[in-house]
């Protein structure tokens, strides 16, 4: 197949993947609707609840605190082992019958508010109030309107409807069942977000030496057969680079329309059924972008010279190389044994190597031709990533983009279209994940430097790739700053990574006069050698 083609089939695949934002799973929840007072100011917080029956942990659950009560205790070991016992009546709503003092209380939601069943728990001499959801999802457990003068001094939680419907069974086949309550913090920094960083880097870095090195390859054979005399070739910006695709200020507005239509329709469409179609959508990319990198990769050895270079038609593909031939079956292997057993816990490190394979063959072929064009798709991109982050809660009363790449509603661990990693040190588990769109896009003007320090033939330090290259990092870095410093919210990277490295480069240029020739040509002059040389015989 052309590599034109391919790159049309990136271009794509550019629209379709780049889902940009930076999270962590979120233990401390906001609430705008019902607002704080005195006694009713908690944050909700996830809460853990480990389950002991007969002296011995079984299980362990996760509910969420109330906007009322005392703040919890953060470490386990100070979590005090308390019996639990079912309220009679089970809805807490009036006074109990049997004997609670000391013990944590299970109770039904419904048919008194929230607030009176803890006061009625407290009065009881209840040590902690559980409080049985009758959905599978957890609620936020708010003070009503007419209650203002709340003092509550005991923990109130919330569990699910399956973790209290089992709890239940538990305490029916015996009678020495307790629970520990308590909601660690999540710590400052965890190292899967510096490996996440490097990654990101990394995969950047690679995919600019490669376009780079490429468009000079290119450009060596054009002033070879133009030296050579050949009259049938004209100037460089007049022949088409084969295998690439240039972006235009067109298609970089037009990806922000086509981007959140289709954010928009995985938003509505969001279950276990579209996931699995974008499964086959990440591997069918994820095995041409592998396969692009394998072989190029082994093109760099004597031993495989001969096997890239000689070609066979395929029906239907046209020609390709033996060593493509021979790659091929290795990449889909690879594909389909992650898309079997992307739920077992290392699934990660196959989901990152298609998905930077990918990136890197996407970034290899798309182009960005001059500076115009990659300041309207950046800010274009900048615009879109804060909508569909902060403004869409307005419309659909959720961040569209957190819930997409979540995956919420559709049973899954989120869309695949990620790089992710597991948070080693953080008590709550899940990972850290950052988009497609926050390497590849901002990934585009940083190989559009380095392919013109490349063809200027400037170092790296009177270049702009160096420059780029630490402009994306510092913006990467500050994102997980403000990640951090949100308690793990979703936070859309290009908010800080765009005026990072846009900025410098903006800066930079203007300030070595070349803004003006980068905003418009993009590359440097570099005359027709024919030309020249019947210049200098004139």
């Amino acid at each position: 197949m052309d590599r034109v083609v391919y790159g049309s089939f990136y271009a794509v695949t550019l629209l379709l993947f780049c889902c940009s934002i930076a999270f962590a799973d979120d233990i401390v929840h906001q609430d705008d609707i019902a607002p704080k007072r005195p006694g009713c100011d908690n944050d909700f917080v996830l809460v853990k609840v480990p389950v002991w029956v007969n002296g011995k942990e079984i299980m362990e659950f996760v509910g969420v605190g109330a906007r009322f009560g005392p703040n919890l205790v953060s470490k386990e070991k100070r979590a005090n082992q308390t019996k639990v016992t079912l309220a009679d009546p089970p809805d807490c709503c009036s006074k109990p019958k049997n004997k609670l003092v000391g013990d944590v209380i299970l109770v039904h939601r419904g048919n008194c508010s929230f607030v009176t069943k803890g006061n009625i728990a407290e009065a009881a001499g209840a040590s902690a109030l559980l409080i049985i959801n009758s959905e599978k999802e957890l609620f936020k457990m708010v003070c009503e309107a007419n209650e203002t003068d709340v003092s509550i001094r005991i923990p109130v939680v919330m569990l699910p409807k399956d973790a209290g419907v089992s709890l239940k069974q538990n305490m029916a086949n015996t009678s020495n069942v307790s629970i520990q309550i308590y909601s660690p913090q999540r710590p400052e920094v965890d190292v899967a977000e510096v490996f996440l960083w490097l990654m990101a880097v990394g995969t950047i870095l690679c995919a600019s030496y490669w376009s780079a090195w490429s468009v000079r390859e290119t450009a060596i054979e054009q002033d070879k057969l133009l030296k050579d005399g050949c009259e049938e070739y004209v100037c460089e910006e007049n022949c088409p680079s084969s295998g690439f695709v240039d972006i235009n200020t067109t298609s970089a507005v037009l990806f922000v329309v086509v981007a959140s239509c289709f954010l928009l329709m995985l938003y509505k469409l969001m279950s276990y059924w579209f996931i699995e179609i974008l499964v086959v959508v990440f591997c069918i990319g994820g095995v041409e972008g592998l396969q692009t990198c394998v072989v190029a990769l082994l093109s760099c050895f004597r031993w495989f010279e001969n096997a890239a270079e000689t070609f066979v038609k395929v029906p239907c593909v046209g020609s390709v190389s033996h060593l493509t031939l021979a790659v091929s079956p290795f990449c889909i292997s690879f594909a389909v044994l992650w898309a079997l057993f992307r739920h077992v816990s290392f699934a990660w490190i196959g989901q990152d190597i298609l998905g930077i394979a990918l990136i890197i063959t996407v970034l290899q072929i798309i182009r960005v031709p001059n500076l115009k064009v990659g300041a309207v798709l950046l800010g274009c991109a900048f615009l879109y990533d804060i909508f569909w982050v902060f403004i869409s809660k307005l419309w659909f009363h959720k961040s569209v983009m957190i819930v997409v790449a979540r995956g919420d509603g559709s049973g899954e661990d989120g869309i695949p279209m990620l790089l992710k990693i597991p948070r080693m040190f953080d008590p709550w588990g899940g990972y850290s994940i950052i988009g497609f769109g926050d390497i590849i896009l901002p990934g585009l003007l940083v190989a559009f430097s380095l392919r013109y320090d490349w063809l200027s033939n400037k170092s790296l330090k009177t270049g702009y790739f160096l420059w780029a290259m630490i402009a994306y990092g510092l913006g990467l870095l500050v994102t997980y700053i403000a990640l951090n410093m949100m308690d793990g919210h979703g936070q859309p990277a290009l908010l800080y990574i765009v005026p990072f490295t846009l900025g410098t480069l903006i800066t930079l240029a203007k300030k070595r006069g070349d803004l003006k020739h980068l905003w418009t040509r993009g590359a440097p002059d570099r005359p027709c050698p024919h030309v020249q040389l019947r210049q200098d015989e004139q």
